[in-house]
């Protein structure tokens, strides 16, 4: 090929004029009928200089143009990436609502019982509850669609609100490790020990239900962090229950079993923090799974044409996954076939690798490719 790169994504449907019956996840956005972008000047939308009344007129098309996706698919395509969008944030918000409810339930009882080990669990729910906010951030802004500044759009947030994700873990975990601490050197007796119990009870449902949510929905929608945050609430539904054997353990006559429990809570949160900040450090760090990558290489050296696959590298960009690849084909090909042989390899690899929603595929000449690269040579 004369320039040896092809975006495959970008001409798909110029190049296939029959409809597959599905959305790879492109989204064309504002721009021309070639597909180009372009960021909105001040008076783009129509909105003139009117005083007052035009100044917020325009910071509310603004604001509304931040959180809606554009597009010019036709009416009858579904957006995959804007119902992505809306099962993550549906699940947030009802995976909010039922730690939220859980975590004030079990304060009830701190208040009345004075048990630490409670509290330990109590805060880490609230906790939980609020990396739901970040987290839905994150959504809103991966609704935007790329600009001539932010070529591949808004995505990423996801990584950065991972982030803030860990870092209310930690701030959690630190708190709760304090009061275990203070009641460890200040011991204060417990009591209504059966509601102890109970809302530990109350605190491991609530957290499987939302760990249920979370999981099921982050894998079908392919959300590192949406999964994370749901194996996270998983295990908080194990320290809830840790509440019940430090409620046992005072009934037994060991006053002690309290804030030992809740400092034990606190080193499990700490565990919890490790693998969230293990994820997140991938995320950002552009780590892709080996077999992934291996299916890619598989796929694209059976597509018809193709005599080898090597080279691939991929990205999570929000929850759509990007490929690049170098397929080695026939030098006695036609650039225009080359090309076709291009578009049916990333063609192939949207269909069988999940969650790809582009791919940039790169043709060599089985043979006499050594030469062309001779002039990037002093770059690499």
């Amino acid at each position: 090929m004369a320039e040896g790169h092809l975006n495959a994504a970008e001409a798909h449907d110029r190049d296939h004029g029959h409809d597959h019956g599905h959305d790879h996840g492109r989204d064309h956005g504002h721009g021309h009928s070639d597909g180009r972008r372009h960021d909105h000047g001040p008076g783009e939308h129509g909105l003139g200089d009117h005083g007052d009344a035009g100044w917020l007129a325009s910071l509310w098309s603004r604001g509304r143009h931040m959180v809606t996706p554009h597009g010019h698919d036709s009416a009858d395509r579904v957006d995959t990436a804007l119902e992505t969008s809306r099962r993550g944030m549906r699940t947030l918000v009802w995976s909010f609502v039922a730690l939220f409810l859980t975590a004030i339930s079990q304060l009830a009882v701190v208040l009345v019982t004075g048990s630490v080990a409670l509290l330990g669990d109590t805060i880490h729910n609230f906790a939980d509850a609020l990396t739901a906010v970040p987290i839905g951030i994150a959504f809103l802004l991966g609704r935007r669609v790329a600009t001539r500044r932010y070529t591949y759009g808004l995505g990423r947030a996801e990584d950065l609100a991972g982030v803030v994700v860990v870092l209310i873990i930690a701030a959690s975990a630190v708190l709760a490790a304090y009061w275990a601490l203070r009641r460890l050197i200040e011991p204060q007796p417990v009591s209504h020990l059966w509601a102890v119990a109970a809302a530990g009870v109350i605190g491991f449902a609530g957290n499987e239900i939302v760990a249920q949510w979370r999981i099921t929905v982050g894998r079908r929608i392919g959300s590192a962090a949406l999964v994370a945050d749901g194996l996270h609430a998983r295990t908080d539904g194990l320290t809830s229950l840790a509440v019940v054997l430090g409620a046992a353990g005072v009934a037994l006559g060991f006053p002690a079993a309290d804030p030992l429990i809740g400092m034990i809570i606190s080193v499990m949160i700490l565990f919890v923090l490790r693998d969230a900040a293990r994820e997140v450090f991938r995320r950002l760090m552009n780590a892709a799974d080996p077999d992934t990558v291996a299916l890619a290489e598989r796929t694209a050296a059976e597509v018809a044409g193709v005599m080898g696959a090597e080279g691939v590298r991929m990205c999570w960009i929000g929850h759509c996954l990007r490929a690049e690849v170098t397929v080695t084909v026939d030098p006695m090909l036609t650039v225009e076939q080359a090309h076709r042989i291009a578009h049916a390899v990333e063609h192939r690899l949207m269909h069988e690798v999940p969650r790809l929603t582009a791919a940039v595929v790169h043709t060599e000449p089985a043979v006499g490719a050594e030469h062309a690269h001779g002039v990037l040579a002093h770059h690499r």
